[in-house]
């Protein structure tokens, strides 16, 4: 991430303070780290048919629309950014699903590039769509939180490891273990998934 981790936590807590002003300022700053996050989740997907812009525009109404408050930090606000474009993903592919009358839901591909350069062992060529993987983060969610989220940042946010490690504040040996731990969880919840 390009932008100074001091002043988007600076412009935060200005925002929560009630300084109007911070809150575009913030975007500002942070405009381009969203384009990154929202570049590579797209540069994963297949056929989803959102453009970069499009996506980082509604993830901004979503920001807009939540009148902060709760992001005290950088890892909250980029966290929040994440989430945001995670249901913007499902929605679009819940609204393709019901286009196609529950056929040919969002296909993205669970190989290297998709998960942010990740690297099931074995799994390189397989695929689930974004609904699957949803529901499985879900799962995982309840769980263990913490990995959800750093599966969050990665998978839906386009985060590397090291981005990982500094926006929640944690070691990027922590965040790699985490890492690995989880992506084993979430394809075995994706073979049961497709199983059934």
């Amino acid at each position: 991430m390009s932008s100074d981790p001091g002043t988007i936590t600076g412009l935060l807590s200005q925002w929560n303070d009630g300084d109007e002003a911070a809150f575009p300022q913030l975007i500002a700053l942070a405009y381009d780290d969203l384009r990154a996050i929202a570049h590579r989740r797209l540069r994963a997907g297949r056929g989803d048919g959102l453009a970069t812009t499009a996506l980082v525009h509604e993830a901004y109404l979503k920001l807009v629309g939540s009148h902060g408050g709760q992001w005290e930090s950088r890892a909250q606000f980029f966290g929040f950014a994440s989430r945001a474009m995670r249901n913007i993903l499902v929605d679009h592919a819940r609204r393709d699903q019901a286009a196609r009358r529950g056929g040919g839901a969002v296909r993205i591909s669970l190989d290297d590039d998709a998960l942010a350069q990740r690297d099931f062992a074995g799994a390189q060529d397989a695929s689930a769509d974004v609904l699957h993987v949803d529901e499985a983060l879900k799962l995982l969610a309840e769980r263990n939180p913490r990995m959800a989220q750093i599966v969050e940042l990665r998978f839906f946010g386009g985060l590397t490891v090291d981005e990982v490690a500094e926006t929640l504040g944690m070691s990027v040996r922590t965040v790699e273990r985490e890492w690995t731990r989880a992506k084993a969880y979430l394809l075995e919840m994706l073979k049961r998934q497709d199983a059934d």
